[in-house]
């Protein structure tokens, strides 16, 4: 069978969108296409992505030169708002973690979950990567969630989502993520870039609880020395 020579331009060029990190989709209009288009893109302008890339590996510099082997910090940024996660021994340790992130450049806004306790063992970190592998997995299987411009970061078995999403989508991505098994809570930290028409979507049994920390501050820290029931499921 001959392809047309039209079509075969436009294949050409679709595919050539597709390949690129940003681009043709944002100038689809219309329907579904424009869904699709939205959901394909990272929301972030090229700057950010390299700020962000840029604080995340000033974070891992800095917390080392303060803490050692002593601590495992490690922070996770989307557009300036720095997550950080990990484990301190004292709350002292976790403000002063707090004080150093806000000191880096191009940081907007610190969520600090750092937990004071011991370090957790490698096969709990093991497991949460592979839980940060099946959240990422689901959520480009999920319809209507713009999973390109989601930061996934799994801690304890507890996922943090950040992006730029609307209320909705934030909404379609946590309950995605919390019917994951061995996630153990879903923790929204996302930025709302425009208010839609709320629907109302039945609950899961047995998902995960989900906590919403969408907004311009700071969440609410976790209680120190809170273990959080890790549920450790085999890596495969």
């Amino acid at each position: 069978m001959t392809i047309p020579a039209r079509t075969l331009a436009r294949l050409l060029i679709g595919l050539s969108c597709l390949s690129a990190l940003s681009g043709c989709g944002l100038f689809v209009v219309g329907g579904a296409a424009a869904t699709s288009a939205a959901v394909a893109t990272d929301r972030r302008t090229a700057g950010e992505q390299v700020d962000d890339q840029t604080i995340e590996l000033r974070v891992s510099s800095e917390m080392d030169k303060a803490f050692g082997d002593k601590a495992r910090i490690s922070g996770t940024s989307y557009a300036g708002r720095l997550l950080l996660v990990g484990d301190v021994p004292t709350e002292a340790d976790r403000q002063r973690a707090e004080t150093i992130a806000r000191g880096i450049t191009k940081v907007r806004s610190v969520d600090n979950y750092i937990r004071v306790g011991d370090i957790t063992p490698l096969s709990v970190r093991t497991n949460d990567t592979w839980l940060t592998s099946k959240v990422k997995s689901q959520l480009v299987a999920t319809e209507n969630v713009p999973f390109r411009t989601i930061k996934v970061t799994t801690e304890r078995g507890v996922v943090y989502l950040m992006g730029k999403v609307t209320d909705e989508e934030g909404r379609r991505a946590a309950a995605a993520t919390s019917g994951i098994s061995g996630v153990n809570k879903v923790v929204k930290l996302f930025t709302i870039v425009a208010r839609e028409t709320l629907l109302t979507e039945p609950g899961k049994q047995g998902a995960a609880p989900v906590t919403d920390s969408s907004s311009s501050g700071a969440a609410a820290p976790p209680p120190a020395g809170d273990d959080g029931g890790v549920q450790t499921m085999p890596v495969q």
